[in-house]
């Protein structure tokens, strides 16, 4: 009635909940960690063998540090991982310096990692089951449908559910087809290859871009600097399967950078076995929850990898759907201000990645005057340069 005192809603206690997480990759291992701290009993459906992780190097930049150190592995992420110092772009013929910016420099206090993904994911798993997440291994959700209980059916036959089901099962979530419905995704006109060569060349610990004519060549140390992660993006007509999992011939890679030279050139000869994955848009899903059901990471929102958000992103979304959910009074209102809170910076930050692969595959005649202005830049102007994505990297879900 109007004048009286309206009783505010208690916060849902998670302790008892259970809780079902389709997914033992970045993002799932983080959801199921930071829920079982909060007392729910988080069991992970983890389609492969083992815990482990396809793919090779990739970025962890302050906003996923700032999840990592909130949940006491901070540490863990240091000792495995090499800390970068700076960001070179060169052009592509000879490795020329166009651009530098010195992170100690211009981003004091920020932390930017180079880490190997599995190394990543090993640090996650040991610390979800140190909690007593209860981890079941070959188990490949087939379908998933949200009710007041809701059930993964499993290709085994099987079944499991619980009181709430968070899909991190990637790409080709069948989390997000319960809840979104089935949507082909298209084609860029892209295509990338990953591998891992050994440091011969000493590289520091600096994301090196080498830009040539519709490609370009990222390079990282990884570990204890021993290893050199790449990751080279070609422009092409031709359709590639959607995916990371599909070898490729070393040739074929090589052929595709022939006009690079320098240490580009020596990094690109060192490979030996190499993956080749088509570049696909997804657009950010609608609906991140249903009933008692909800998404994260690239089930909810894949990203193009050209501002090393994937990995970031996902990291955020778990600690944000844990901290909803313990703030609200149930289920359903912790995932309604789970994707108020998630769904809009998602997209700010797909779109954002989707528009800055051009940057460095210019041609002739355009790219030597866009490589006079960076270097312009980078001279006069460098903490300009590094700031202008201040609102993706230093953003703090947990603060």
């Amino acid at each position: 009635m109007w004048g009286e005192a309206q009783t505010p809603q208690e916060p849902m206690e998670l302790k008892g909940l259970k809780i079902s997480v389709i997914g033992a990759g970045i993002g799932g291992l983080t959801a199921a960690l930071a829920l079982r701290r909060q007392g729910a009993a988080v069991t992970v459906l983890e389609q492969a063998e083992a815990i482990s992780e396809v793919g090779a190097g990739l970025q962890i930049t302050p906003n996923g540090v700032s999840v990592l150190k909130a949940l006491g592995l901070a540490s863990d992420l240091a000792w495995s991982s090499q800390r970068a110092r700076a960001v070179v772009l060169r052009g592509h013929r000879r490795g020329q310096e166009v651009l530098r910016l010195d992170l100690d420099e211009y981003a004091a206090g920020q932390n930017y990692y180079f880490v190997h993904r599995s190394d990543l994911v090993k640090i996650l798993a040991g610390a979800a089951r140190r909690e007593g997440v209860q981890v079941r291994l070959l188990q490949k959700a087939e379908r998933v449908e949200p009710g007041p209980q809701p059930v993964v059916h499993l290709g085994n036959g099987a079944q499991c559910g619980g009181d709430l089901v968070v899909g991190a099962d990637g790409l080709h979530s069948r989390t997000r087809v319960a809840l979104n419905g089935e949507r082909k995704p298209f084609f860029t006109g892209q295509v990338a290859w990953r591998a891992t060569v050994p440091n011969h060349l000493n590289l520091p610990p600096e994301a090196q871009v080498f830009m040539g004519p519709g490609r370009h060549l990222v390079a990282y140390p990884l570990r204890d600097g021993s290893l050199v992660n790449l990751v080279a993006v070609q422009e092409r007509r031709a359709w590639a399967d959607e995916g990371w999992h599909f070898q490729d011939d070393p040739a074929n890679l090589r052929a595709a950078f022939s006009s690079f030279g320098g240490n580009a050139a020596a990094l690109l000869d060192a490979v030996e076995e190499v993956l080749l994955w088509g570049l696909f848009r997804h657009p950010v899903a609608a609906r991140w929850h249903g009933e008692n059901t909800a998404i994260l990471g690239d089930a909810a929102h894949p990203t193009l990898p050209f501002m090393a958000q994937g990995a970031n992103l996902a990291l955020e979304d778990a600690w944000v759907l844990a901290r909803t959910l313990q703030e609200s009074p149930g289920i359903k209102a912790g995932l309604a201000l789970y994707q108020s809170r998630r769904r809009e910076r998602a997209q700010k930050v797909v779109q954002a990645a989707s528009r800055n692969a051009w940057k460095y595959h210019l041609r002739a005649p355009l790219n030597w005057p866009a490589h006079q202005v960076l270097k312009l830049g980078s001279r006069y102007a460098p903490q300009k340069m590094v700031s202008q994505f201040d609102w993706i990297y230093r953003h703090d879900v947990t603060a």
